[in-house]
């Protein structure tokens, strides 16, 4: 977004109308954020719960099964570095609106694939979309709410988390209603979430529109290119951060109803144990964004880290209690999302050194995170119970604490440095 032609744009405007003028863009905005969030989570979300009717039409082993969700986590990671150098090819609302373009048909054309090859080609189409929006709005809000960051933040956040949790939590009794009458469940089950991805393209497009009346005239502020901070050991350490809270969600995601089954637990008690954690971790996200106002977030973020560890280590030695123990966590991790996606614009000096420092620490951090699955099932394996799982999210929520008080903001840096 150009700061420049909002100016140019509220200048021309007369006074008695210049306030309600302002506040009509900015809720409209606010809208347009909260419904392409909304966009970005239910391709992924909508998977796991009918993960086991694909497996069954298809054919697949556990291990290719397991793409559907490990290449878009792993694509958000990997399409976050490029997405920067993109935007200033193509421009940042000209990319947002592609990506959501991509996303929409990728989702379509999933639910029609007769063959395996062109079930993971559409899975990929699904993830390079989410991951290339979603790289994108940490420019969006330095440049719109500059003032405003957390609290925006968690507008963002909370609208993934809820869409996740609405769209995990419909998915498998839609499928099931649709097998029930003679359909192909998984089909309509995540099919039914693409025309969100619809509705977040008319709300791009309106973006883009609108800035482009707000431009005319005006002269448009050019778009830098900005160095990766690969040399900022602040910018390592915020990656480090998300890596560490992401890690924990993706493994508490995984492996909650298994964990909590294998200590004597029905299958819909096990789920209610995760649906607690998925519930908790919504609530947390508005909420440590409202209490976070100051520019140094370090008190916050090692509130979070505690929370995690509490929670953890109640896991690890009390599992007869899980609803406390899951709960805690969970806002703890919750919590920590939201201003962990607030360090790099804390960080930034402009809207495209914002998405600089966001591309980094999405690259990092969702690549590490991605491992958390991974070596929950891996230690589950070698050590026959959850056990010793349980401790390895304890070190790593551990990890999150002692990293806080390295997380102080720049305040007089060059963009880059």
């Amino acid at each position: 977004m150009q700061e420049a032609g909002s100016a140019a744009a509220i200048c021309n405007t007369k006074p008695t109308r210049e306030g309600s003028d302002g506040a009509r863009k900015t809720a409209w905005l606010v809208v347009a954020i909260i419904v392409i969030a909304m966009a970005l989570r239910p391709g992924i979300a909508s998977i796991g719960p009918v993960l086991p009717l694909i497996s069954r039409e298809f054919s697949l082993s556990h291990a290719t099964a397991s793409l559907l969700t490990t290449i878009p986590t792993l694509l958000m990671g990997l399409l976050a570095l490029p997405t920067p150098w993109l935007a200033r090819q193509l421009g940042k609302n000209e990319l947002l609106l592609g990506s959501l373009v991509l996303l929409f048909i990728s989702m379509v054309a999933r639910t029609f694939v007769s063959d395996v090859t062109l079930l993971l080609l559409t899975t990929v189409g699904v993830g390079a979309g989410i991951a290339i929006a979603g790289t994108l709005f940490a420019g969006i809000i330095k440049a719109r709410f500059p003032t405003n960051i957390a609290m925006m933040m968690s507008i963002y956040t909370t609208s993934l988390a809820g869409s996740t949790t609405i769209s995990a939590a419909a998915t498998g009794p839609i499928a099931a209603i649709a097998d029930a009458n003679g359909s192909s469940g998984w089909r309509i089950g995540t099919g039914i979430w693409s025309p969100v991805a619809l509705i977040a393209i008319f709300a791009a497009l309106g973006i883009l529109m609108r800035e482009r009346r707000e431009l005319a005239g005006a002269t448009a502020k050019a778009i830098t290119a900005v160095r990766l901070p690969l040399r900022n050991s602040t910018a390592w350490l915020v990656a480090l951060f998300f890596a560490c809270d992401n890690f924990l969600f993706f493994a508490f995601l995984a492996w909650t109803s298994p964990m909590y089954r294998e200590h004597g637990l029905s299958a819909s008690s096990a789920g209610l144990v995760l649906a607690t954690f998925t519930v908790v971790f919504t609530v947390a996200m508005p909420v440590l964004g409202l209490l976070s106002r100051a520019h140094d977030r370090r008190a916050w973020l090692a509130v979070c880290a505690a929370l995690s560890g509490m929670g953890t280590l109640g896991m690890a030695l009390v599992p007869s209690l899980p609803h406390i123990s899951i709960a805690i966590a969970a806002f703890g991790v919750g919590g920590g999302f939201t201003l962990a996606m607030t360090l790099p614009l804390d960080n930034a000096h402009s809207a495209d050194e914002a998405n600089t420092w966001n591309a980094f620490m999405m690259t990092v951090g969702y690549l590490l995170a991605a491992t958390g699955p991974l070596l929950v099932g891996l230690l589950r394996d070698v050590t026959g119970t959850f056990q010793a799982p349980t401790w390895l999210l304890f070190a790593v929520a551990l990890g999150m604490f002692l990293l806080t008080p390295f997380l102080a903001p720049r305040r007089h840096a060059l963009p880059g440095s």
